[in-house]
């Protein structure tokens, strides 16, 4: 009756009968004992085993090798593994179940390592495996993924002839695809004598883990054209393929098969159709399916409110935990960890602030999982003091649990805090991994911490973790935005592969570097390969052609875009706008803008710094209100780039009532870089006063923007009081700017004051601050040539000069007469006057027009604003040519036609 009870699943009458036998004194067999051990085993009932322990005692039962291996197996299923053991070492004699019994204890009680040590024993003990024995060893690799001691036995199981053994391969095809290795489990499927249910499944949730999600789907209609039918477990597998990759239709043509089969009342299939629908984007469907289950489970809520928190539906999120409490459905972690990424998502600091507290109530903050949600809530809300506390406060800190504490440090800009933890988790012996090398290598690059980096990148030397192409593409970055382009070259170099993220990182690097020419070889280069360019790569080669004004390259770079189908992608259309607008080329950058599938505000306000920075603020003012009309979001950067627009063109009256206008009717409060540029509005147009006034009565913290704003409006108008005041809190915030020290030395020689000017430049060379030397581009030939002043290094130098000269002669008889009063007065006047003869942009031009066919426009770059000097000499040089000269400085752009510039002089 005992067995009968065992057989049906009712160890709990079996046990209950057991102990009436005790109550009657009836005397149990060695068979009694077998089954009663096995009804404790099968509800892990650990103390009415060790009951019956007793009496395998007391009937001299303890040489009995089946009673024994009853004995093992009931210790093991009862999770006391070292009582299992222990009768296993005093046992006279072991057999092969004894062993198997002992292997597949271990495995259950999560020891692995130990059942693949007592194999390795039972094989030197010379004591033949049977297919419990393989079966047992193999679900231990699978748990470790010891992929090496699978394949071993996989050879084992071949010579002990059980490779026709469903369940034996079953379980070997299992290992494989835990084990990350699906191509040899595909290979044990096929060699299979006839595939089975379990088979099928075990393939279909193997190649859904292993990232290859549509040949998981294939799988299951090979299956059911094979005439298999699907089980629940099936189903899970090809639904979580589905949920993995976002397909939406194949998910639904799994729903009405799921609905022919009469699985859809199966609460875990349910379950996988709600999360199949949430992580595809139909959240709507995923809730239709939860409102007709019959029951739901904790899974069950907390899948549909992780589904929630995505969409970033907080309030259903809480209208889901109220209504899972008022069913009596107690949470578990995951329902919170969905609750806290609704928290993340939508930085609802104070919603998360609730649900920590409910967690605290739950019993639940100490749970790693957890905490480290909690720690990404914290951090993602802007508190990283409250994340710090979560993360001290847990018992046990995994490497996870850093990185995310670390990886909320730099999202909240404090990178100097989280390379101070990266170095406090290695003195406290934990060790970092590849995500965390990543993360800190990115928080030197944020603070070009040359030398932080350089000391991370000897510890992956150490490591022998450079190699990793995840860790190269970040030192790559690392070094780029130190300024290090030597050792990032260095880095990609060495790398054994390179995929397209380490080609993009190498060509945007170099255009951080400032170092557009070599960013577009790369980008050439890269094309010569296999890597195929992705959108970044576009958008980093238009930015190495913004650079540089390089306009030729940037029509051979938006080609390639278009054969590569990558050019209506929105990244890309906007950096073709900025492109074709950098490269002087405005009708093109126009031309791409409208014909725009869908605009973002990145387009709006790209288009609008595109019509500023050329001089066109009244197609600025049309294009604002053609993007109001549209119902285009407005965002603070889009009125910087109107303000911005109207600076440039002296538009004052609109300019204060656009800054006005922004926060009564778009709600956008105007911040420090929005009174910039009203300071420059109001100084370039003589205002000097009233844009004093407006820093004075500003309601955010002024910077050195705001003041060297009001710098270069005295240096422009002469104002050499207020020039002094604007440059002491220039100094006074960045005594670096050099900028500052140029500007005030200019407003002094104005002004006759040159032994003050000499000081200020006296002042800047002793406090070691460099003035940025000035350089022009100009592109020939699909070729970017690069001038300094005074430049002796050009090839054809001196047919340079000779057109300059030749220049020079034709200017003084237009006219031309040369302003040398911003050089040292110290220089004598002839000097002084050939000085400016030499400047970078005169050489440029002249390479220009003997370069290039006649009529051809002349388009240069230069680094700095060009000199008035210049700007005169270009004018003077347009109308002798007669040629179009396209200027473009760090201001703005210059277009000189027929002796006319279209700044009017107003610059």
């Amino acid at each position: 009756m005992i067995f009968g009870y065992v057989n049906s699943g009712e160890g709990e009458k079996a046990i209950e009968l057991f102990r009436q036998m005790q109550q009657e004194e009836v005397d149990p067999d060695s068979g009694t004992i077998v089954g009663a051990l096995n009804a404790c085993g099968s509800i892990a009932a650990l103390e009415d085993g060790k009951l019956v322990h007793s009496y395998v005692v007391l009937h001299g039962l303890q040489s009995n090798v089946f009673v024994l291996n009853c004995l093992i197996d009931m210790y093991a299923k009862c999770g006391s593994i070292d009582d299992a053991f222990n009768i296993f070492e005093d046992m006279p004699t072991r057999d092969t179940v004894s062993w198997s019994a002992m292997i597949l204890g271990y495995v259950r009680c999560g020891k692995a390592q130990k059942a693949l040590e007592l194999f390795r024993q039972m094989q030197d003990e010379q004591v033949e495996p049977n297919s419990v024995t393989f079966i047992g060893t193999l679900k231990a690799c699978s748990s470790i993924s010891a992929l090496e001691d699978a394949r071993i036995l996989h050879a084992q199981i071949i010579r002990s002839g059980l490779q026709a053994d469903v369940h034996v391969m079953n379980c070997l095809l299992d290992m494989y695809s835990k084990c990350g290795s699906i191509e040899d489990a595909w290979r044990v499927f096929n060699e299979l004598p006839s595939q089975d249910l379990v088979s099928w499944n075990s393939m279909i949730v193997g190649y859904s883990k292993c990232g290859q999600e549509r040949k998981a789907l294939d799988l299951f209609l090979q299956m059911q054209q094979e005439g298999v039918a699907p089980n629940n477990l099936t189903f899970i597998g090809a639904l979580s393929a589905c949920a993995n990759i976002g397909a939406l239709e194949d998910g639904k043509l799994l729903h009405g098969r799921v609905i022919q089969c009469g699985l859809e009342s199966d609460i875990i299939v349910a379950n996988s159709l709600i999360d199949m629908y949430a992580k595809s984007g139909s959240i709507e469907s995923a809730f239709r399916v939860f409102n007709t289950m019959h029951a739901h489970d904790v899974v069950s809520w907390s899948t549909m409110i992780a589904g929630f928190a995505k969409c970033r539906r907080m309030e259903m999120v809480w209208e889901l935990y109220g209504q899972m409490q008022q069913e009596d459905v107690q949470p578990n972690c995951i329902t919170f960890v969905g609750m806290l990424n609704a928290c993340s998502n939508m930085l609802a600091l104070e919603e998360g602030k609730l649900v920590h507290a409910q967690i605290v109530r739950m019993g639940m903050e100490t749970d790693t999982f957890v905490g480290n949600c909690l720690v990404d809530m914290y951090a993602k809300c802007g508190n990283t003091d409250d994340a710090h506390r979560v993360f001290s406060s847990m018992p046990i800190r995994d490497v996870v649990l850093w990185n995310t504490m670390i990886m909320g440090y730099i999202k909240c800009g404090k990178e100097k805090r989280a390379l101070d933890l990266f170095k406090q988790m290695q003195e406290q012996g934990m060790e970092p991994n590849r995500i965390t090398f990543a993360e800190v290598i990115n928080a030197c690059a944020s603070i070009a911490a040359l030398d932080e980096g350089k000391s991370i990148h000897a510890q992956l030397l150490r490591k022998r973790l450079e190699m990793d192409p995840f860790i190269s593409n970040s030192l790559i970055n690392m070094y780029a935005c130190c300024v290090s382009t030597e050792a990032a070259c260095r880095v990609f170099h060495n790398m054994s592969e390179r995929d397209v993220v380490s080609w993009n990182t190498m060509i945007m690097g170099h255009v951080k570097c400032e170092n557009g020419e070599k960013a577009l070889e790369l980008f050439w280069h890269m094309q010569q390969g296999l890597v195929q360019p992705n959108s970044v790569t576009f958008v980093a080669a238009l930015n190495a052609c913004a650079s540089v004004a390089a306009l030729n390259e940037g029509k051979l770079v938006h080609a390639k875009a278009i054969r590569s189908g990558l050019d209506a992608d929105s990244f890309v259309g906007n950096c073709l706008v900025d492109m074709y607008a950098k490269c002087g080329s405005i009708e093109d950058a126009c031309r791409v803008f409208n014909n725009m599938a869908a605009r973002d505000t990145v387009s709006w306000n790209t288009m609008l710094v595109s019509y500023g920075m050329h001089g066109l603020g009244r197609k600025s003012f049309k294009l604002f209100d053609l993007m109001s009309q549209e119902g285009a979001e407005m965002e603070n950067c889009t009125f910087v780039s109107l303000l911005s627009a109207f600076s440039h063109v002296g538009l004052v009256d609109e300019g204060v009532h656009c800054f006005e206008s922004m926060g009564p009717i778009h709600g956008i409060q105007p911040t420090v870089e929005h009174y910039s540029c009203m300071v420059d509005i109001l100084g370039r147009s003589s205002e000097l006063d009233e844009a004093e006034n407006l820093i004075k009565t500003m309601r955010c913290e002024s910077n050195v923007s705001v003041w060297m704003s009001l710098l270069g409006a005295c240096r422009t108008h002469g104002n050499l009081q207020m020039g002094e005041r604007a440059a002491k809190e220039v100094f006074k915030l960045d005594p670096g700017n050099s900028s500052g020290y140029v500007l005030l030395s200019h407003i002094y020689a104005a002004n006759g004051c040159w032994d003050s000017s000499l000081k200020i430049q006296h002042m800047r060379k002793n406090r070691h601050v460099h003035k940025k030397p000035g350089c022009t581009w100009i592109e020939v030939d699909n070729q970017v040539h690069r001038f300094v002043a005074d430049d002796k290094q050009h090839p054809q130098i001196e047919d340079i000069w000779a057109k300059l000269n030749q220049l020079h002669t034709q200017m003084k008889e237009a006219g031309y007469l040369p302003n040398p009063q911003f050089i040292s007065h110290d220089v004598n006047v002839e000097p002084r006057v050939m000085s400016l003869y030499r400047h970078s942009e005169r050489l440029a031009i002249a390479f220009g027009l003997i370069s290039t066919p006649l009529g051809y426009p002349i388009r240069i770059m230069k680094n700095l604003r060009v000199c008035e000097d210049c700007h005169t000499a270009t004018k003077f040089i347009s109308k002798i040519v007669g040629r179009s000269i396209i200027v473009r400085d760090s201001s703005r752009f210059h277009h000189f036609d027929n002796g006319l510039c279209s700044c009017n002089n107003y610059w």
